[in-house]
């Protein structure tokens, strides 16, 4: 059973949907004893990372997730924001995150590029992983995005994307994977990622 976190501020009624479309069981839920009996979690993401924090603050479901996916490593997957509050800090809302991961959450240049991104944008792959099988080096997947990520490790950094810069698109670290684009709004090559991830 994949647990996806319904945390008002996200979009895990996508994520759902999208679950549901590839015959995975799923279960929408901000509750504790549900998501314990679950072997995947997803955190989505839509909204600032302020609001989302703030969510998961008083959901009670920050140490809740932090038991699944550092103490337990069940298999753990953040779609846009629900990739940012990963890190340390992010310049929106100068939100204090998670801090699973080493790094921060910058804005774009708007002097360079318009801000948000929207639309499909090619993301390379930096090498091999189970969760992009059957994929190729790059493809192609819909962001919507105004921050982005500067992981500090770069033995994390999975995928990198070019909008004026290049910038993480990607990371995998451990049991946790994260991507800024929107994985269920990708299409089939989405939704390969997105089956692969349930396989781990």
């Amino acid at each position: 059973m994949i647990g996806v976190i319904d945390y008002k501020a996200g979009n895990g009624p996508s994520v759902q949907n999208a679950l549901d479309s590839l015959d995975i069981a799923c279960v929408l839920t901000a509750d504790a004893d549900t998501l314990a009996k679950c072997s995947h979690i997803i955190l989505p993401g839509v909204g600032s990372a302020g609001a989302t924090m703030d969510s998961l603050g008083a959901l009670d479901l920050i140490g809740v997730l932090e038991a699944h996916a550092l103490r337990d490593k069940k298999p753990f997957l953040g779609i846009c924001v629900g990739l940012q509050v990963l890190f340390a800090h992010s310049q929106e809302d100068d939100a204090d995150c998670l801090g699973w991961l080493a790094g921060d959450v910058v804005r774009f240049d708007e002097a360079s590029v318009r801000v948000p991104q929207i639309g499909w944008n090619l993301v390379e792959f930096a090498y091999g992983h189970p969760v992009t099988d059957g994929l190729r080096g790059g493809e192609y997947f819909y962001f919507v995005n105004s921050y982005h990520i500067r992981p500090e490790n770069q033995n994390d950094i999975l995928g990198m994307t070019d909008y004026s810069t290049p910038f993480c698109s990607m990371v995998a670290h451990d049991n946790i994977i994260a991507s800024q684009f929107h994985i269920e709004k990708s299409g089939e090559i989405g939704l390969q990622l997105l089956k692969n991830f349930t396989r781990l």
